[in-house]
């Protein structure tokens, strides 16, 4: 066989045997391919998080991980830097620019820590309901980040409130899925109850009526509020007491029905009675809301009559009616009898006649 025909021979051995192996997938190579966006849930970010077809490579870590619940941007360029000084080369980037890497956490929000914390120390030391506590953090309250293997509740392992000082200390654990030991959560600082209560957005004098504008609710603390705090529905429309100044919380003691009767006041004197129906004018001598009774002054009669307040200037009288005394039936002795009238006749013939002349 001449040399020419072994080239050929072994060409076409080649070529026959070409085919068979790209139909093997075990014999295919993967090419490495860069990911666009990341997510780890450990402290540091390996190769296999960022390309696909890392092989033997995959666990070589090459960064550090952003801190927990957060996101950072790493330039192409610096990955594929670090991916050659570790030996992998050839990765497609498939035009991306930058690779995100987010850090998977758990995430426990403050709102969610002050309403555990309330909870725990509600009902202590004299304090109410939790929806009803104030708390103050010794330190600012952020909301917290934790590794995302820790999925369990929170759960309240020590509480403490002391009244004297309104001081609270509670801790809580949140235990993980694995078998590491729990984590714990301590928070202090102080809680004062509060109570709603409608309070006063301008000055206003004794007598005044509130309008709606004139009062907003806010919460206030429950020691500030002596005696029952009044709500704002029933604050409006109402009357004051005395002077209060803007800004100061309202109570029930400090309001009124309106007078609808003002001292001084031209009002009607009403009369009321089966069948009759009489009105005259008055002057009030008093200040009066609905149902209260005042001294009114007959502006006809010039005489002073007690009336009640029915409505807006108007008051109504009543007029004692005379009783006449009963005849007492059980007595021994019976009433003197009243002679009768003389009968018609009679009396025509008891009175003389004067014979004419």
């Amino acid at each position: 066989m001449t040399i020419r025909s072994l080239l050929f021979a072994t060409a076409l051995l080649a070529a026959s045997a070409a085919p068979a192996l790209a139909q093997d997938p075990a014999d295919t190579i993967a090419v490495p391919a860069l990911r666009a966006n990341v997510t780890v849930t450990g402290e540091v970010v390996r190769i296999g998080d960022v390309i696909d077809n890392a092989g033997t490579a995959a666990q070589i870590a090459i960064y550090r991980a952003p801190d927990l619940g957060t996101t950072g941007s790493l330039p192409v360029a610096q990955v594929l830097a670090a991916l050659r000084a570790r030996q992998v080369i050839g990765v497609a980037t498939g035009g991306i620019k930058e690779v995100s890497v987010t850090r998977l956490a758990r995430t426990v929000e403050s709102k969610e820590i002050e309403l555990q914390v309330a909870r725990a120390i509600e009902h202590r030391g004299g304090l109410g309901d939790a929806a009803n506590l104030k708390l103050t953090f010794d330190r600012d309250m952020q909301d917290v980040h934790l590794d995302a293997s820790y999925s369990g509740a929170m759960q309240m392992v020590a509480s403490r409130f002391d009244p004297r000082n309104n001081r609270f200390d509670v801790s809580f654990e949140i235990s993980n899925e694995s078998a590491a030991a729990p984590t714990r959560l301590r928070f202090t600082g102080t809680a004062i109850e509060t109570v709603e209560t409608a309070v006063l957005m301008r000055d206003v004098e004794r007598g005044d009526i509130l309008k709606s504008s004139d009062v907003a609710v806010e919460r206030r603390p429950k020691a500030e509020i002596t005696g029952e705090a009044a709500g704002r529905d029933r604050a409006v429309g109402m009357q004051v007491r005395r002077g209060i100044r803007s800004g100061q919380p309202l109570k029930a003691a400090d309001l009124v029905k309106p007078d609808l009767v003002q001292r001084d006041q031209t009002v009607t004197l009403v009369f009321q009675s089966a069948g009759l129906y009489l009105t005259v004018r008055g002057k009030s001598l008093d200040n009066g809301t609905e149902g209260d009774v005042v001294n009114v002054l007959n502006l006809q009669s010039k005489r002073t009559v007690s009336g009640t307040v029915i409505g807006r200037g108007q008051v109504a009288i009543q007029v004692a009616t005379p009783r006449l005394d009963a005849i007492d039936t059980t007595a021994s002795i019976a009433p003197e009898a009243t002679p009768a009238p003389a009968p018609v006749s009679v009396a025509t013939s008891s009175v003389s006649q004067t014979p004419a002349e």
